[in-house]
C-alpha cells in the first residue's frame, strides 16, 4: 500500500474541494440513506459484514398471525330477556308450545349457564356449558348442538 499526500493541503482555497456543488459529498445523500436502508440492494455487503452472512435477523418476516378465537357467548339469563325481544319483534318461530331461537344467527357461539329460564326454549347453539343444558332442560326446554 502506498502511502499518499491528503489533498487537503493542496485544495486550500478551492470552495468545494473538487466535489463539484457546494456540500455535495456532506449531506446523508452521499450514505445511502439512514440505518437500514438500502441492505438488500446498494448495502449487501455492509449486510453480510453485519450478520456474518445469516440474514435472518434483519431480513423478511417473523413469527406467525394468529387469529383470535374469542367465542362470544350468552348466559340463560341473558337469553330469557333476549327472547322477550325478539318475540315482540316477531323473530322466533314457535313449535310445540316452545319457541325456537337459534344463537348462531343471532352471532352467538356458546351458551352459559348463568340465570334463570321462565319459560321453555329450544335453543340451536354450536357450544353449551353443562349447566346450561341442565338450566334449559329443567324449564322444559332442550338445547340441540350444531356444527
Amino acid at each position: 500500500m502506498r502511502r499518499r499526500e491528503r489533498k487537503s493541503r493542496k485544495l486550500r482555497g478551492w470552495r468545494t474541494h473538487s466535489w463539484g456543488r457546494v456540500g455535495q459529498h456532506r449531506s446523508r445523500g452521499q450514505r445511502g440513506g439512514g440505518g437500514r436502508v438500502g441492505l438488500l440492494k446498494h448495502k449487501k455487503s455492509l449486510l453480510l459484514k453485519l450478520t456474518n452472512g445469516e440474514l435472518y435477523p434483519l431480513i423478511g418476516k417473523h413469527g406467525f398471525y394468529r387469529p383470535s378465537r374469542e367465542v362470544k357467548a350468552i348466559n340463560v339469563g341473558d337469553l330469557s330477556a333476549l327472547a322477550d325481544s325478539l318475540i315482540r319483534k316477531g323473530l322466533i318461530k314457535e313449535e310445540g308450545g316452545r319457541y325456537v331461537i337459534d344463537l348462531t344467527q343471532l352471532g352467538y357461539g356458546k351458551l352459559i349457564g348463568e340465570g334463570r329460564l321462565t319459560r321453555p326454549i329450544v335453543v340451536k347453539v354450536k357450544a353449551a356449558s353443562a349447566k346450561a343444558i341442565r338450566v334449559v332442560k329443567e324449564a322444559g326446554g332442550e338445547v340441540l348442538i350444531t356444527q
